[in-house]
């Protein structure tokens, strides 16, 4: 019976990590959903009053179904909120729909790493899709020459996309909490305790993505092993 040692040394330790991340958000924001505001603030009200606040007069808030399914789309300059942040008005709703008014203000004042980021989804999406697969022929088919060596390391250079996507993505996510987090200020949306309770939210939302680049970290360096083991044994 085989055993994928690689894997269980490398990527299954950041894998528990990254379940344990997104369960800590899905906990913290429900902890914190119970937190009301006392100004009555709402998550569609914090992000209009951040958006309006940054010029964004023009940007619209719509409502998505679904749990922090919450998100700016860049393409159609729109922020989407949340069935259970657009109307709420607990302090966890309040930091979810800041940040993501962050990524708006981030995208109009021409933040370089998330122009970055949308710059290369396509072409991450697209290595995503075809990594494993030829890194999967390429072992397969090795001893045929080294055309299928070459294939192998290709598939790791197309996953490499997605770690680039990954390292991307993590400044540009607590720029947006930092921005977030100014904005409340700003605008006065929460009091000292409040404001806490929604930088706990954010700071467990961080972690997700710190999760998510170390997954993709662990993944690459072991297919560099098995790529380059395999390359060896020939």
């Amino acid at each position: 019976m085989y055993i994928d040692w690689t894997y269980i040394i490398l990527v299954l330790p950041a894998v528990l990590f990254a379940s344990w991340a997104q369960m800590r958000v899905n906990s913290i924001f429900k902890k914190y959903s119970q937190t009301g505001t006392s100004r009555n603030v709402s998550g569609y009200d914090a992000a209009r009053a951040i958006l309006d606040a940054n010029g964004l007069r023009s940007v619209p808030i719509e409502r998505v179904r679904g749990d922090l399914t919450d998100h700016y789309d860049p393409q159609s300059r729109v922020l989407r909120l949340s069935d259970s942040v657009f109307g709420s008005t607990s302090a966890a709703a309040v930091g979810v729909a800041a940040h993501e008014a962050g990524h708006a203000v981030q995208h109009a004042a021409g933040y370089r790493p998330l122009a970055i980021r949308n710059a290369i989804v396509p072409i991450c999406n697209f290595g995503s899709k075809i990594a494993f697969p030829l890194v999967l022929i390429g072992i397969l088919f090795s001893s045929a020459g080294a055309f299928f060596v070459n294939l192998a390391y290709v598939g790791v250079a197309c996953f490499g996309l997605v770690t680039l996507f990954q390292l991307v993505t993590l400044p540009t996510e607590f720029n947006a909490s930092n921005r977030a987090m100014a904005g409340i200020q700003a605008c006065g949306l929460l009091n000292a305790e409040e404001s806490t309770a929604a930088k706990k939210v954010l700071w467990a939302a961080a972690m997700t993505y710190v999760a998510a680049l170390a997954v993709s970290l662990m993944q690459l360096l072991r297919l560099l092993l098995l790529v380059g083991g395999n390359n060896r044994r020939r």
